[in-house]
């Protein structure tokens, strides 16, 4: 280990992420929580572990090919020492899904909301699972056969496979049938209530008819899950060639990398396993049993099946988010925000006031231009179509559009060529930096004079994430941080990623320089200071480092990390004043604020950054000032409730562990308060009655009629 690296209030990245994952598996567990979300956060702690081994472990894997050795600056130790570490922590977590996917799957069975195997299946199911086999399934199956002139095949990362023991005149080998694909996860079964049976037990059961030459040793579900860092910019390609074609030969290969874990559902011998162990080339610590089906992504699928009554209680309640109670939905939307600032708060707001903005600017004829920064969005999205149109009505539209946002990159490749095609002028970044900033700006020229409309967002502008994830937009007239945007996208467009902004927080060169300013500021005011953060997650060693020393002069420090947190707080004498707590619930935190000082002089921020090295210093980002008196009121009042909540809170402890909190009276979920509020307190204004309110809405009518 280095000396140098210093770990009393630090810990390992990736061991901490392990423990986000742990808290979302607990909400599983909550008896609180309905039973069909029970089963999707299940679900949604298997989808995390696949992504999880795809990027954290494949990178781990890659440095430790490397011949100097790596040691990371949180935790002192190799990456070989780090990936040991993760592998024994997986143990437990396998074996705590395996019995929480137990008890809900007995719960269901009470609900008749039964998976079945096949022997439990009665001679009307048997007939129905049988000749569902024989049309559907068997004409498109590929068995293979591994022996002496018949090679083990390629197995595609996080394909379901059925791997067989054979034997036939004293000769064994092994069979390999691949679940397609292109096939349903289950089939349900003509019963009453919700009964089915997954594909793959199908599979297994009528193996023996494939593979009907052979005697079956024994059987298992399998899959491989491959590394997917794929990074471009450490990709070796020609300068000159089409980024987007590279994006896309990027994207065929990530399905060819190297194993990184085997995954056994079912019971194989040991020589079996040790076959597949070799021809993985994976060593045995990342082979990893499971008694739970081993991908849980029907899981989403079951709610759907029920009928309503079922539905209505064992789902969460359906919500709409409300139009933002700042804007009359009545009114044009731009001439309201050139007059106030708005802030939504997603998933509680709609994002419709944002998308109209954006419709209105492509048809108003005192627009110029709108300029935008898209990292993903959704496979149909109105905001990419209003984008075409504004460019078929003669405005410039330029879209910095980011090609490689994990997992997005062909739903991006797609939406940008079909905005080129449109007329719409294509950025797409630069060689090693990500665009991750959330950024529009509209300009107008009004009575001879230019006019900035700025939108500057915590989430990305996509239409179906926004009604489940927690995120900010902020809406602003502001000239002062419309010419900062102005010059972001002309500095964006020249390759500068150095540009000097009056308002903005801007990475991968100014944001974090400001952001240790804005600590050192509160740091100067000793036992008086005050930070608040909210991010996803924490691991930059600098800020790591300036937040101790603030605690270490007295500063109150309290952070809101959904996720990874690579600071140790409550160690006596380092990091006593800070204090870290994270909320997993119904919706994901995904809002970023930053708060330095108390009102009325703090330093108030929301930005797409996460305090991580990757987003300060390896992507743009952009963090904007929140000034407007209003804006700010409800920003804190955002704050306060989140502190409030000791319902999904969890506060964590010195060691990393986490524990909710107990000492409370009422439970508290700031969630669902915020889904309850209709006009966030602290904003100075009341819920009118409800016959005023319908007048008001008639004069409105009235007058967009008559207009």
């Amino acid at each position: 280990m280095d000396s140098e690296v210093n770990t009393q209030y630090t810990q390992d990245r990736e061991l901490s992420w392990l423990k986000f994952n742990e808290r979302v598996l607990e909400e599983a567990k909550d008896e609180s929580v309905p039973l069909m979300e029970r089963l999707k956060f299940a679900a949604i702690f298997s989808s995390n572990l696949d992504e999880f081994f795809m990027i954290r472990v494949g990178s781990l894997h890659d440095m430790r090919l490397l011949k100097e050795t790596h040691i990371d600056c949180r935790s002192g130790k190799t990456p070989k020492e780090q990936l040991q570490d993760i592998f024994k922590a997986l143990i437990p977590l396998y074996k705590q899904r395996d019995k929480v996917m137990d008890e809900l799957e007995s719960r269901c069975r009470a609900c008749n909301i039964c998976r079945l195997g096949f022997d439990e299946l009665d001679e009307k199911a048997k007939k129905q699972a049988a000749q569902w086999f024989e049309k559907e399934v068997k004409p498109i199956l590929s068995p293979q056969i591994v022996d002496l002139h018949n090679p083990f095949p390629h197995l595609p990362n996080k394909e379901l496979e059925i791997i067989l023991s054979l034997k036939r005149n004293d000769k064994q080998l092994l069979g390999i049938l691949p679940v397609p694909a292109s096939l349903p996860p289950f089939l349900r079964l003509e019963e009453r209530g919700v009964h089915y049976i997954l594909t793959e037990d199908i599979l297994l059961e009528f193996a023996g008819e494939i593979f009907n030459q052979f005697t079956i040793l024994d059987k298992a579900v399998i899959s491989v899950t491959r590394n997917a860092d794929i990074a471009p910019e450490d990709e070796a390609y020609d300068v000159d060639m089409d980024f987007r074609q590279h994006m896309k030969k990027i994207v065929k290969k990530r399905t060819r990398l190297c194993p990184v874990r085997l995954e056994i559902q079912g019971m194989l011998s040991e020589s079996t396993v040790e076959i597949l162990s070799r021809f993985l080339s994976l060593p045995h610590e990342q082979i990893f049993l499971t008694k739970s089906p081993i991908h849980l992504d029907y899981l989403f699928k079951l709610g759907d099946l029920l009928p309503k009554e079922s539905a209505a209680a064992l789902c969460d309640t359906a919500y709409t988010p409300r139009f933002s109670p700042e804007l009359n939905p009545n009114e044009k939307i731009i001439p309201q925000i050139e007059k106030n600032d708005a802030l939504l708060f997603y998933p509680y707001e709609s994002m419709e006031p944002f998308l109209r903005m954006i419709s209105e600017a492509a048809q108003d004829s005192d627009v110029l231009s709108i300029k935008i920064t898209i990292y993903r969005l959704a496979a149909k999205a109105r905001l990419a179509e209003y984008l075409c149109a504004a460019a078929e009505n003669g405005k410039q539209v330029v879209v910095l559009m980011e090609l490689r946002a994990r997992f997005d990159e062909k739903n991006n490749i797609e939406w940008a060529e079909r905005l080129e095609e449109a007329g719409c002028t294509i950025l797409y970044g630069f060689e090693g930096i990500k665009v991750h900033s959330k950024v529009c700006l509209i300009t107008r020229r009004e009575h001879n004079r230019i006019k900035y409309i700025t939108q500057i967002g915590t989430g990305n502008y996509n239409e179906k994430t926004a009604k489940q994830y927690t995120d900010l937009c902020l809406m602003t007239a502001n000239q002062e941080i419309g010419e900062d945007a102005a010059q972001f996208f002309q500095n964006m467009a020249t390759a500068n990623l150095g540009g000097k902004y009056k308002q903005l927080l801007v990475s991968p060169f100014e944001l974090k320089n400001r952001v240790i300013a804005c600590i050192d500021r509160e740091i100067e005011k000793k036992s008086d200071g005050y930070i608040f953060l909210k991010l996803n997650s924490l691991t930059d060693r600098n800020i790591i480092d300036k937040l101790a020393e603030a605690s270490q002069a007295g500063v109150e420090v309290v952070m809101n990390i959904r996720g990874i947190c690579c600071l140790l707080p409550g160690i006596e004498g380092l990091t006593d004043n800070i204090k870290v707590f994270s909320i997993v619930g119904r919706y994901l935190e995904h809002s970023r604020i930053y708060c330095f000082g108390r009102e009325p002089d703090a330093l108030l921020y929301i930005s797409s950054a996460d305090f991580m090295t990757r987003n300060t210093e390896r992507r743009v980002e952009v963090g904007c000032p929140v000034l407007d008196k209003k804006t700010r009121a409800r920003l804190f009042h955002i704050i306060d409730e989140l502190q409030k909540d000791n319902f999904k809170a969890r506060v964590m402890k010195p060691d990393g562990s986490y524990q909710r909190k107990k000492d409370y009276k009422m439970p508290v979920s700031c969630q669902e308060n915020f889904q309850k509020e209709e006009i966030i307190k602290g904003m100075g204004s009341q819920k009118e009655p409800a016959p005023i309110r319908k007048i008001k809405n008639f004069i409105f009518k009235f007058k967009a009629i008559f207009s």
